[in-house]
């Protein structure tokens, strides 16, 4: 990642800085706002449109129950149904009974009643005053509409509907009830027709919270009252309310449960989806403005502020380029406190510098460094003819052919082990080995030790398969062995054991060498330990104080060095590096 920005240009880094951490985010941020902001509005709209409907349904309801409440007083009520079922040889007699009850009835509904555009009961009872809210139920009056639907209806059913006249006009919308609850005990038919006023219920339906279309439809489907201009739903056919609906716009319906004097009437509101969406335009238009400000204003001071810094970081590569062809040029720039403009001042002395260095000094330092390496590689090149080590690995070489030709194969394997090791040791340009590899310096270092005391020494080799291929700094196990060999065993007369074991424990490699020895103190001990917090560097050396500075060079504090040792008891080292 770093190798790939590190190839980008500065003022390309400062717009991908620019679009990744304030203009995509913001743009997101504003798409994010708006489409919670358009959801949020769009609900709230539809809402408002559904309470509004629900509010035309609620009034309307409440407007028909309390025709049918008063409906339930006249249908329930004795005294009324009484005076209406009895025959009177003289009308003194029923106006005596009418001003005494009914015209009180009458008045105590008044508050109802002022919603009503009338209410008649009509009575078979040829002798009543057919007035005063009384009509009689006359062979004519049976034969319209509104009476036949009454008449068929169940017992004690109100029945919400229209009344028309002869030629099928309207007249009012009506609450048709049969008043025979006491049909039992009284024999004259009696048919309650109350009639609602039509501006009341247009009122109704004139919602101010409702800007759409207010439709009133009956079980058939037919429209009974609209709000929709063009719609004749005062005609003598009825529309259907399928007819005028659009695929553009969204319904509101709401159905009478459980009220059977207005099962399957509806309330159905439409509104155009375009006023739905109006508000949503509106919030619309503030988070585009907004996101606009919120957008050009930063990008115009980001960019300004990007094209100083590049500009003059620019200007500097430029000088920079000339001097690379010895043209130290200084930049003319008014002087300025922020990084670059130190960095500019900088470059001004540099260049001045390097110019008078080169002017004074250099040329003849040059051609005075340039003889003496010239005279140290002539030292050096003699050196190497003389002391190549290719002619000590071939005489070597030469040693051990003659030992197997001579039969002495112990000695030949012993000068090929020196040779090998010899080899290794010079041959630092891989500084990695496996495990395998640092074993084959061990064996044959021990080979010699081997030969060197014959008997007096025995050693053991333990390597886990799965630890053969980690790979560790070269000769970084064979110090520790060579001590265990050299200042333990040595001194021994007899008896000398040196055991090596290496395993993998978890994502480490450990490696342990125990010899029985004659051991080391507490000082020589300390010593070790001493290396581990000692920050000098040791040069060219492989022993033991080497082993631990490349280790913690190498490995930090991963690396861990343990030492067991008593005066006669032998030594136990372990190191633990990671595994790679």
């Amino acid at each position: 990642m770093n190798r790939l920005l590190n190839n980008i240009r500065l003022r390309n880094k400062m717009l991908l800085v620019y679009f990744l951490c304030v203009f995509t985010p913001m743009i997101v941020t504003n798409l994010l706002f708006y489409d919670m902001m358009t959801d949020n509005v769009r609900d709230r709209r539809m809402k408002d449109i559904d309470r509004a409907v629900e509010q035309i349904k609620n009034d309307f309801r409440s407007q028909v129950d309390d025709a049918v409440g008063l409906s339930s007083f006249f249908y329930s009520d004795y005294t009324t149904n009484e005076i209406l079922d009895r025959d009177y040889t003289d009308v003194a007699d029923y106006i005596e009974a009418y001003d005494n009850y009914l015209r009180r009835v009458m008045n105590s509904y008044s508050p109802v009643t002022l919603s009503m555009q009338s209410i008649m009961i009509y009575v078979a009872n040829p002798t009543l005053l057919h007035s005063g809210n009384i009509g009689l139920l006359s062979d004519n009056i049976k034969e319209e509409e509104w009476y036949t639907r009454g008449a068929a209806i169940a017992r004690s059913q109100p029945v919400f509907m229209r009344t028309k006249t002869a030629d099928g006009g309207f007249i009012s919308f009506s609450l048709i009830r049969r008043l025979d609850y006491f049909s039992d005990r009284m024999s004259k038919e009696k048919m309650l027709k109350i009639d609602f006023k039509t501006i009341d219920l247009k009122e109704i339906f004139a919602n101010l919270n409702m800007q759409g279309e207010m439709y009133l439809v009956n079980p058939s489907g037919q429209i009974e009252y609209t709000t929709k201009s063009g719609v004749h739903w005062d005609a003598p056919v009825l529309p259907i309310y399928t007819s005028y609906r659009s695929n553009h716009s969204i319904e509101f319906v709401k159905t009478f449960t459980n009220v059977s004097y207005l099962k399957g009437w509806k309330i159905i509101g439409t509104i155009d989806e375009g006023e739905v969406v109006k508000e949503v335009r509106k919030s619309r238009d503030l988070i585009l403005w907004s996101g606009c400000i919120m957008i050009v204003i930063p990008t115009v001071i980001i960019l300004i502020i990007t094209r100083s810094i590049n500009l003059r970081v620019v200007q500097i590569l430029k000088h920079m380029k000339k001097v690379k062809t010895q043209n130290f040029e200084s930049i003319n720039e008014e002087e300025s406190r922020d990084e670059i403009g130190q960095l500019t001042l900088e470059f001004n002395r540099m260049t001045l510098q390097i110019k008078t260095l080169i002017d004074d000094v250099y040329v003849a330092d040059i051609q005075k460094k340039s003889l003496e390496l010239d005279r140290r590689m002539a030292q050096l090149n003699a050196l190497q003819s003389q002391i190549n080590p290719h002619f000590l690995f071939n005489a070597l070489e030469t040693i051990r052919m003659r030992s197997v030709l001579k039969h002495e194969s112990e000695t030949a394997k012993i000068i090929h082990n020196m040779a090998k090791l010899f080899r290794s040791s010079l041959a630092w340009n891989k500084d990695k080995v496996t495990v395998k590899e640092e074993l084959d310096f061990i064996n044959c270092f021990l080979e010699i030790q081997k030969y060197r005391f014959e008997d007096k020494l025995v050693y053991e080799i333990d390597v886990e398969p799965e630890a053969y291929a980690c790979k560790l700094p070269k000769m970084m196990f064979l110090p520790f062995v060579e001590n265990a060999s050299i200042h333990g065993i040595e001194p021994l007369k007899y008896g000398g054991r040196i055991q090596i074991r290496i395993v993998r424990s978890g994502e480490d490699l450990v490696f342990t060498v125990r010899d029985n020895g004659i051991g080391m103190n507490e000082e020589q001990v300390n010593k070790l330990y001493s290396y581990m917090d000692m920050n000098e560097t040791l040069g060219d050396s492989i022993g033991i104080q080497n082993v631990i500075y490349r280790a913690r060079m190498i490995y930090g504090d991963s690396f861990t060095f343990e030492v067991d040792s008593h005066r006669g008891q032998g030594t136990f080292i372990r190191l633990r590096i990671p595994s790679i």
